[in-house]
């Protein structure tokens, strides 16, 4: 079948159809999936009837399956299979959540710009993410173009952040929002990782500024400079011109590229039910991730 799109941006996001996701993918088909992601970093499907074993089995088309914090974090789990990463205010025992709960304080979290698993190495690839409730208002979910932000750079900065690397921290966002329960050996078990500021996309070819809130310090700086100078940069990287907004419908899955894209959940009233299943694909080298 021959992929169709549909671009949602100027700069990026594209509408796709024309490719059945709910069955198995011939090569044909993950190669041109992998081309229309190295060019527009989001797609988005509407009206997707996908079962978790279907959207596992897609996810895994791209490469392997990246179970994020789930390494670390052992916590009941309500999903049929630990590889589907549940987005949700439900609680273990199918209810919503409550407002000071663990879960919510990772949805919090999520409402912060980043970059799925930058605090690890491998990092994540693609991510798959899957609305099956949605709430009555709020909820959206916003993407920035890392590419569209490099290239607007001045050539000063450019000229400054590259051989710069951050560290990024997985624990520092939920540090920023004031929770510090963590033992040391939870501490120790997730190690920073390093990425360079400046990258070139593996698939594109296109250099583009990885930032996000993970980054919590440039390697070989001064903590409260490196922290400021990170500010700036996701500031600009962040600006709306770079964004794209998606409206959720019931049934939509939204497939993004992490190296190329920093994304966050909207606010929304977490009385009412809003679930979504993820699926997340780690960084490897692969050469299904490369366009032919």
């Amino acid at each position: 079948m021959s992929l169709e799109l549909t671009p949602l941006h100027p700069l990026f996001a594209a509408e796709a159809r024309g490719i059945d996701i709910t069955q198995p993918l011939s090569p044909s088909e993950v190669k041109q999936i992998n081309a229309a992601m190295n060019r527009y970093a989001v797609l988005v499907w509407r009206g997707q009837p996908l079962t978790g074993r279907q959207q596992i089995d897609f996810a895994k088309s791209f490469g392997p399956l990246d179970l994020g914090l789930k390494k670390v974090f052992k916590r009941p789990e309500r999903l049929e299979d630990e590889r589907l990463i549940d987005i949700s205010n439900v609680d273990a025992e199918g209810k919503v959540a409550r407002r000071d709960s663990p879960k919510n304080l990772s949805n919090f979290a999520n409402q912060l710009w980043h970059s799925d698993s930058s605090f690890q190495n491998p990092r994540a690839a693609y991510s798959m993410l899957h609305a099956l409730v949605l709430p009555s208002w709020g909820g959206n979910t916003e993407f920035a173009d890392l590419r569209a932000a490099y290239d607007a750079l001045s050539e000063r900065t450019r000229s400054e952040i590259e051989g710069l690397c951050a560290e990024h921290y997985a624990l520092h966002t939920r540090i920023l929002l004031g929770d510090e329960a963590y033992t040391d050996d939870q501490k120790k078990a997730i190690p920073p990782a390093v990425w360079p500021l400046a990258q070139t996309h593996p698939g594109s070819g296109r250099k583009l500024l990885f930032v996000g809130v993970h980054a919590r310090e440039i390697i070989g700086w001064p903590v409260a400079e490196g922290r400021m100078f990170l500010s700036d940069l996701l500031e600009h990287a962040t600006r709306r011109e770079f964004v794209y907004t998606h409206e959720w419908q019931v049934g939509d899955l939204v497939m993004w590229d992490n190296r190329s894209t920093l994304h966050r959940g909207r606010r929304y009233d977490i009385g009412e039910r809003r679930e979504l299943r993820r699926t997340t694909i780690e960084d490897v080298p692969d050469a299904t991730l490369m366009a032919a």
